[in-house]
């Protein structure tokens, strides 16, 4: 039961309404929460994850970001070891996030985290993220649910459990099968359909 409750909470959008919220992100030229939700909505890093950042964790020549720490905001601030072992992770990037954050940061020292400027709210991202979804006409989502929506994308996508549990940084894959259940579902009644149409073409 206490699962169910769990799972009625993943709030997540669809690949039209990300598209959307995205397109009405103000992204100036410096470093900024708007920036913070596109990242996320790109690599499906934890909040804690993201605001540990530093120059030094973004390896553009091989379009990747390292995770191997997370800020403290709920207490004094300062870096934090990672959720679990696995959270110890290399997160792929596509070109266009490359080009975006080597100039954003080329400037910033490297050992600094690049979205922290004094004490760090969840709940001011997740206003700023509010009034973005509201301005989209798109559900309101938190910022972990930005992190559900970049999961379930690549599920609907046809990505492997495997491989989504790996970028999410979750121990285990049965964490992933347990928060996505509902997605899985869809997909496994997907595959069913498929594998009918296959069959019945064949004589």
């Amino acid at each position: 039961m206490e699962n169910m409750k769990k799972l009625k909470k993943v709030k997540f959008i669809n690949q039209f309404e990300l598209h959307t919220l995205l397109d009405t992100l103000e992204l100036k030229n410096e470093i900024s929460w708007e920036w913070m939700i596109l990242l996320i909505a790109k690599t499906g890093l934890r909040f804690s994850e993201a605001l540990a950042l530093t120059p030094a964790d973004f390896n553009f020549s091989r379009q990747s970001i390292s995770v191997s720490k997370t800020w403290d905001y709920k207490g004094e601030g300062g870096f934090l070891p990672t959720k679990n072992q696995s959270s110890i992770r290399k997160v792929q990037i596509d070109w266009q996030t490359v080009i975006q954050f080597s100039q954003l940061i080329k400037d910033l020292p490297e050992d600094k985290p690049i979205f922290v400027k004094g004490k760090v709210y969840n709940s001011t991202v997740n206003g700023v993220l509010e009034r973005y979804c509201k301005k989209a006409e798109v559900p309101v989502i938190s910022i972990h649910g930005l992190r559900h929506t970049h999961a379930s994308l690549l599920l609907f996508a046809g990505v492997s459990i495997a491989s989504v549990a790996r970028r999410l940084g979750h121990s285990s894959m049965n964490t992933t099968q347990k928060t996505y259940l509902h997605i899985i579902q869809e997909l496994e009644n997907r595959d069913v359909d498929l594998v009918m149409r296959s069959l019945s073409g064949l004589s």
